[in-house]
């Protein structure tokens, strides 16, 4: 059943102000996506499907994409989506980085799109954007970007795909996430007048994808190889790159919320555990020491809440402050996620140390997510500049 999404960010109605609460909507988006989690998302279920070498669930995604109609929250009605903004797909994130679920959500359902988007389907002459974009929002096709996992906004693009003198690709492109089970490939191709983009069916011929050992299994990376491929041209120079780096930017800010799920599930999980161990008959959480570790972690997670908040809140309104909103998120939320996991880890004691407990997973999901889509570095970086704020080192 698809959950809708109304209100002023599905309207279009949106306040001038910063709105960092969560609507009625969004409350109970969330709520169905937890429930839909809790009851085909246990923990054991993703251990032993990561040890198989396939974590992903065809029909949990098939519940969570196509039956809620979460994959087509980014895309407009008129072409085949729920018209919703990035604030819900900011909380459908939360949700999945609570679960440290394996889904294609971030790549397909937000990179994808928004790639996509930038391509402005409804005034292109390419009628096979707006098809792609109905296709991608009924989650029935699966897609990934053509680009290294750590490329963030304002970085420079990788483009290591080439457009041949006879209009075949060739090439291929590192660490791409979530590449081994997707149906369709975005490819930025360099072409003789600059980056273009290409969808290309995954299981084409002269495409190869190279699975790789990844610290989070949760969220697999594969080189893809492409030997005189046809693709199908969606977009030309200026408006190609145009529509990665929009999507680039899109994907940053949200996984802020990814990472805000992660913090939020360890620190629950911290706090539960810490409560019911015991030592010296007393609990472990009674500890003065511990409780002044928990409030900092607190603190921590609730002003990256308010960062990413921020994030989805800019993106959703097409705010001029969204690529500040997106690099302060970054920032706040990769560190937060880290300290979070680790904190997890170290006070579970031995038991946080095994493959038993799912603590790994998260410690695994925030390291990764720490480096993709730009560094915490990169996106300070990216901030000094945008307010005008040079480095010490500079000049």
């Amino acid at each position: 059943m698809t959950v809708e999404v109304t209100g002023a960010a599905a309207a279009g109605e949106r306040a001038s102000d910063p709105d960092l609460l969560y609507s009625e909507a969004e409350e109970d988006l969330r709520a169905a996506v937890r429930s839909l989690l809790a009851a085909r998302a246990e923990p054991a279920a993703i251990l032993g499907r990561i040890e198989t070498g396939d974590p992903y669930d065809p029909a949990l995604w098939r519940a969570l994409a196509t039956d809620m109609g979460t994959a087509g929250l980014l895309v407009p009605e008129k072409l085949g989506g729920q018209g919703a903004s990035a604030r819900e797909a900011a909380v459908v994130l939360e949700e999945l980085g609570r679960a440290a679920v394996p889904a294609p959500y971030l790549t397909s359902a937000v990179l994808v799109v928004e790639t996509l988007l930038g391509c402005e389907p409804e005034a292109s002459e390419e009628p096979e954007v707006a098809r792609l974009l109905a296709s991608f929002a009924s989650g029935r096709t699966v897609g990934a970007l053509a680009l290294p996992l750590p490329t963030g906004p304002g970085s420079a693009l990788s483009c290591e795909v080439r457009v041949a003198a006879d209009g075949t690709l060739e090439g291929g492109a590192r660490r791409v996430a979530d590449a081994a089970g997707a149906h369709t490939l975005l490819v930025p191709a360099r072409g003789p007048e600059g980056v273009e983009l290409y969808a290309v069916d995954a299981s084409a011929a002269g495409v190869t994808v190279s699975p790789l050992v990844s610290l989070d299994l949760t969220r697999p990376l594969a080189d893809v190889a492409f030997a005189g491929v046809r693709g199908r041209r969606l977009a030309g120079p200026g408006v190609a790159e145009a529509a990665v780096r929009r999507a680039l930017l899109a994907g940053a800010g949200l996984l802020a919320s990814e990472q805000l799920g992660v913090a939020e599930w360890c620190l629950s999980e911290t706090v539960r555990h810490m409560g019911e161990r015991k030592q010296f008959n007393r609990p472990v959480g009674s500890f003065q020491a511990l409780k002044h570790r928990l409030a900092r972690l607190w603190l921590d997670i609730v002003s990256a809440r308010a960062t990413a908040r921020y994030a989805a809140d800019a993106l959703a309104s097409g705010s001029a402050d969204a690529p500040v909103a997106v690099a302060v998120a970054q920032s706040a939320c990769s560190k937060a996620a880290v300290r979070a996991a680790e904190e997890c880890v170290q006070l579970h004691g031995g038991i946080g140390m095994t493959w038993e407990h799912p603590v790994h997973l998260y410690l695994k999901r925030a390291k990764t997510d720490e480096i993709a889509l730009g560094t915490p570095s990169h996106h300070r970086e990216t901030l000094a500049e945008l307010v005008n704020l040079p480095s010490p080192t500079a000049g």
